[in-house]
């Protein structure tokens, strides 16, 4: 083997850490800004005296733009690989941040909450191409990073409703701008290095294979088969999403109005589930190199579903040690599920990622709607409504039907 190919193998299969945690660090300050949105719930509900319905659409707006988004952009930029897309995509979120701390009404609220999903859209693929390029062989390993820096960034939204939205309201958003401002610094250092890996490597590669009766070859695999799977993950992906959107949204005011606690236990309870996700999402990208993508997925979301069926049940002090329990499996599986969905569609990881990813940002908006909408109907009470998602996570059953693992 000469010296040039030996070069390049090295290359293509070494897993370059200092871009994967700067990718990932740019992904944690994206999703802190996001958190911001949802951080101020509390605080808007009380100072702009909105509804639980209000609040969901606010949600709806953040994750529909982005999930909407995200697959069109990942289709884009598989074609037409675009670096700029990084700081482009934070520089969105920045204004969105700016309109936030200073919307005068919930019509300016919704707007800027748009530019926030937009910025996200725009940045999501093109970091989950980074990630492709800097993983090496450890992919599951990779997405688990980048996807930590994401789940860290969300895992935020309780600390900051408790240290600086209740003391200072809603203006304290625009201390979001510095979390813009750094995302913009980090992505102009990663630019310059994907830039290179896209001429070295990124050229998109036009070929088609056929199958003896005519179907389309995926690597190997049927475009049936491939859809089947997908459709598979469509619909784990919205238990999940579903079940996150009624703990993120309104879990804290369920906890206030089911147990009297105050706004700062009920935030506690939501940073444990969060913080707890983080860590799962590591371990869960490790051991989905060690153990498969398939198992990990079934473990994540099947494994989660007898602590979620238990917890409307739990006395208070029971209630933290099992949502932190239950974040870290529930979360366990999105990073691997992720990688599946790029080597099911090796030839379009960026449509890939944005489909699964942006599915996710999608399904939990719509969720959030139909559960504020819900809860509105029935005299603002969130109590009947979180207990009935709790069983959700039992579509997760259909992760056995997957198809085995394809590692590329």
């Amino acid at each position: 083997m000469n010296t040039a190919v030996q070069t390049r193998m090295a290359v293509q299969t070494a897993t370059v850490y200092s871009i994967l945690f700067a990718v990932s660090a740019i992904h944690m300050l994206n999703d802190s800004m996001q958190t911001v949105v949802t951080a101020l719930f509390p605080v808007l509900r009380d100072s702009l005296a909105l509804t639980l319905s209000q609040i969901g659409w606010l949600s709806f707006a953040l994750n529909m733009t982005s999930s909407v988004m995200q697959p069109v952009v990942g289709l884009y930029s598989d074609r037409h690989p675009t670096p700029g897309m990084l700081p482009v995509g934070m520089g969105m979120s920045l204004l969105g941040i700016a309109g936030l701390a200073f919307a005068p009404n919930y019509w300016t609220l919704l707007l800027a909450t748009v530019f926030i999903g937009i910025g996200s859209a725009v940045f999501h693929p093109e970091g989950s191409r980074v990630v492709y390029f800097a993983a090496g062989e450890r992919r599951s390993f990779a997405q688990s990073i980048y996807q930590m820096g994401g789940n860290a960034g969300s895992m935020l939204a309780p600390l900051m409703t408790i240290a600086i939205f209740i003391p200072l309201g809603q203006r304290g958003a625009a201390w979001g701008m510095l979390l813009a401002a750094a995302a913009i610094a980090v992505a102009l250092y990663v630019v310059p290095w994907y830039r290179t890996q896209l001429a070295a490597y990124g050229v998109p590669v036009k070929r088609k294979g056929k199958a003896a009766d005519g179907r389309t070859l995926h690597d190997g695999l049927s475009g049936r088969t491939v859809a089947f799977a997908l459709t598979l993950l469509v619909l784990i992906v919205f238990a999940r999403s579903w079940y996150a959107a009624g703990i993120n949204n309104f879990y804290p005011f369920y906890l206030e109005d089911k147990f009297g606690v105050s706004k700062q236990t009920a935030q506690l309870a939501l940073f444990l589930y969060l913080g707890a996700g983080v860590a799962g999402t590591f371990f869960g990208g490790i051991w989905g190199d060690r153990f498969g993508r398939k198992n990990m997925i079934i473990f994540s979301i099947v494994g989660s579903a007898p602590f979620a069926l238990a917890l409307p049940y739990l006395p208070l002090e029971a209630i933290f040690p099992v949502v932190t329990v239950l974040g870290f499996i529930m979360m366990s599986g999105f990073s691997v599920s992720v990688v599946y969905a790029q080597e099911l569609m090796p030839r379009n990881v960026g449509m890939a990622s944005g489909l699964i990813v942006g599915l996710a940002f999608g399904m939990g908006a719509l969720g959030a709607v139909v559960l504020g909408e819900w809860m509105s109907a029935i005299g603002e009470n969130p109590i009947p409504v979180i207990d009935a998602v709790s069983y959700l996570p039992l579509i997760g059953l259909l992760a056995f039907l997957l198809p085995k693992d394809r590692r590329r």
